[in-house]
């Protein structure tokens, strides 16, 4: 699927390079996907049909070199996944566990393939890892390569807190412990530093802040509406279609919005990524809906490419994406905003900083139907409401969450552990 951590790691370092930096993003497990055109390198380090089963098997070592890289090509790791469903932190502890124990778990063979390709072919002064599930590579980056590392916290503690015992205690254990070998440690909210820091023991003074950012010329402003028309109001959800993200609760505010304005008067769509371990939850979800009578007022897009997202924005009114979890990111929000359409989002996670920074919006109480049905009618109600927090929002994302201001904000923080470089300078950084 699209990830969303991986589509803006992919923006960030395309940005570097156009600032005539020598950014190089290593793929780590799988081929990037992105929305955008991919600046990632081919090769793939710690593969994960390899990995995998290097953990799983410990004969597998003993498997000639040749067929072990042969597992790594890029087309093979594509085709497999292509039959894999989502993955489940339930099967996956033993897994993370041995990922972040890195010289001393079972995958340090990848990590040794790792360093010797860095030194021989890119020599990087500086590594910055995706996220702290990485936290166990960090050791013989640093000590091996002699440069700083640092370490983005991303939206890993969803998949951190649904393993299984004994994997879950031990994977915090070892956290806390490894979070001593990153230099410098980057989250896009203070909402997740906090929640981060206080998860493996972070001093604040070591998180830096750097905002999310999107490449703004991509995302086209829906224009104006004009003078009131008879329209159906179309609501919008662009998510991964799960519990989590919160579909149930956008369909269920949906109906209640229906039953109270029409439903000839209020539409439905629906885009985003859904896995085989949904599709359940989805089917039940949708037959709900055919009971409601509302199938003639609900369209499932599906998952989107970047020109289809920016068309599916622009056809809404209003985006409502009423997560369960605490969300550390909500880069769908700023895409939303950036096209200017209002958003309708919990009070919990990013989202309070998010709405307060750019006024693009509404908060509303989390795990509510209701608050989401109320949020909708107001703007449904109230055009030139609607309008002013979708013009509100896009001035608030332009002026924030340009790629530009990201990355000038990730350079000072390299600038600052590299203290013998000119702030003028050019740095050869690894993002992975």
């Amino acid at each position: 699927m699209y990830c969303g951590s991986c589509m803006h790691d992919n923006s960030v370092a395309a940005q570097l390079q156009r600032l005539g930096h020598e950014a190089t993003l290593i793929p780590l497990y799988t081929p990037l996907r992105t929305d955008e055109e991919s600046v990632s390198q081919e090769r793939v380090f710690y593969g994960a049909v390899n990995t995998y089963l290097q953990v799983k098997s410990a004969h597998f070592s003993r498997l000639p070199a040749p067929l072990r890289r042969w597992l790594d090509r890029p087309s093979l790791l594509k085709w497999v996944g292509r039959f894999s469903s989502s993955s489940s932190a339930r099967d996956l502890g033993e897994l993370a566990l041995a990922v972040l124990q890195g010289e001393e778990g079972a995958t340090r063979d990848q990590l040794d393939q790792l360093i010797t390709w860095l030194k021989e072919e890119l020599r990087p002064e500086i590594i910055h890892l995706q996220n702290s599930m990485f936290v166990g590579l960090a050791r013989r980056l640093g000590r091996d390569l002699g440069i700083p590392v640092v370490c983005s916290l991303q939206g890993e503690d969803l998949f951190l807190e649904s393993l299984v015992e004994p994997y879950r205690s031990q994977a915090f254990e070892v956290l806390k412990e490894r979070q001593q070998d990153i230099d410098a440690f980057i989250a896009n909210s203070d909402y997740y530093a906090s929640h981060m820091g206080g998860l493996v023991g972070l001093e604040e003074d070591r998180i830096h802040r750097v905002p999310l950012g999107l490449q703004l010329e991509d995302f086209a402003v829906k224009e104006p509406a004009g003078e009131p028309t008879e329209s159906p109001f179309v609501v919008g959800y662009l998510a991964r279609i799960c519990p989590e993200k919160g579909f149930g609760l956008a369909v269920e505010g949906f109906w209640q919005l229906a039953k109270q304005v029409g439903k000839d008067k209020v539409r439905l769509r629906v885009a985003g990524y859904l896995g085989a371990g949904d599709r359940p939850f989805f089917e039940e979800t949708m037959a709900q809906v055919k009971e409601w009578g509302l199938e003639s007022c609900v369209e499932v897009v599906g998952e989107v490419d970047r020109a289809e997202k920016v068309a599916f924005l622009r056809s809404l009114d209003v985006l409502s994406v009423p997560t369960i979890y605490r969300e550390p990111k909500g880069i769908f929000a700023l895409e939303a905003m950036a096209c200017g359409v209002p958003v309708v989002v919990p009070r919990h996670g990013a989202f309070p900083e998010v709405i307060q920074s750019t006024g693009g919006g509404l908060l509303i109480d989390p795990q509510s139907p209701e608050a989401v049905a109320e949020a909708l009618i107001a703007l449904m109600r109230d055009e030139k409401y609607c309008q002013e927090l979708g013009r509100k929002g896009r001035q608030g994302v332009q002026a924030i969450h340009g790629i530009q201001a990201t990355v000038e904000a990730m350079l000072d923080v390299y600038r600052y552990l590299l203290s013998d470089s000119s702030k003028e300078s050019s740095a050869r950084v690894t993002l992975g």
